[in-house]
C-alpha cells in the first residue's frame, strides 16, 4: 500500500483536492472513508462523478475501506486517503489502517468547536482524537493547500501556543 497523502477535509472530494492535492501528491487513486457518504447513494454518486476518469476512486464506510486496504486492493497505487472527521481517522487507525502523516485541511464549524484558523474548527473530541493519533506516532500538520506552509496543529490551539503542551 502506498498512501501518498492522508487528509481530513469535511468536504472530502472537491475542487481543491482534485486541482491541487492530486497533482501535488501524484495520486492515481482517491479513497474516501466516511460512513455518511457511503450510506447516501446520491452523495456517493456525485463525488464519484466529480473525479476524472484517469483516477481510480473508492468510497466506503470506514470499516469497508479498512478491509479493502487490508486485502491489498490499493497495492501499487498512489493513494490519497480522505476522511471527513477526526473520528473517522481515529477509527480507521484503531482498526488497522495505519498512516504515518495526517494533513488537516478543512474541518467546518459546529457546536462546541473553536476556530483555530480560517479553515479549522476543532472541538474537545477532535483534539482528543488528534492527540491519540499523535501519541501513536502520527505526524499531524495543518495545511490547507500545497502552497501553504505546514503548521503544527498543537500550536494552533490557544492554550498551547508557543509549543508548550499543558
Amino acid at each position: 500500500m502506498s498512501i501518498v497523502l492522508t487528509r481530513i477535509d469535511t468536504r472530502l472530494i472537491h475542487g481543491q483536492v482534485l486541482e491541487a492535492w492530486v497533482p501535488y501528491s501524484h495520486a492515481d487513486c482517491i479513497v474516501v472513508a466516511n460512513n455518511d457518504v457511503a450510506g447516501n447513494p446520491l452523495k456517493k454518486m456525485m463525488m464519484e462523478a466529480s473525479v476524472p476518469s484517469l483516477l481510480r476512486v473508492a468510497i466506503g464506510t470506514v470499516d469497508e475501506i479498512v478491509e479493502l486496504f487490508a486485502n491489498g486492493e490499493f497495492d501499487g497505487r498512489k493513494t490519497l486517503l480522505l476522511f471527513a472527521t477526526t473520528e473517522d481517522a481515529c477509527l480507521a487507525y484503531r482498526r488497522g489502517l495505519l498512516f504515518a502523516n495526517l494533513n488537516l485541511g478543512n474541518l467546518h464549524a459546529g457546536a462546541g468547536k473553536q476556530r483555530l484558523s480560517c479553515t479549522l474548527f476543532l472541538g474537545e473530541d477532535d483534539i482528543s482524537n488528534l492527540q491519540s493519533l499523535e501519541d501513536v506516532g502520527v505526524n499531524i500538520v495543518a495545511r490547507c493547500i500545497p502552497a501553504d506552509s505546514e503548521r503544527s496543529w498543537q500550536k494552533l490551539i490557544p492554550h498551547r501556543k508557543g509549543g508548550e503542551c499543558s
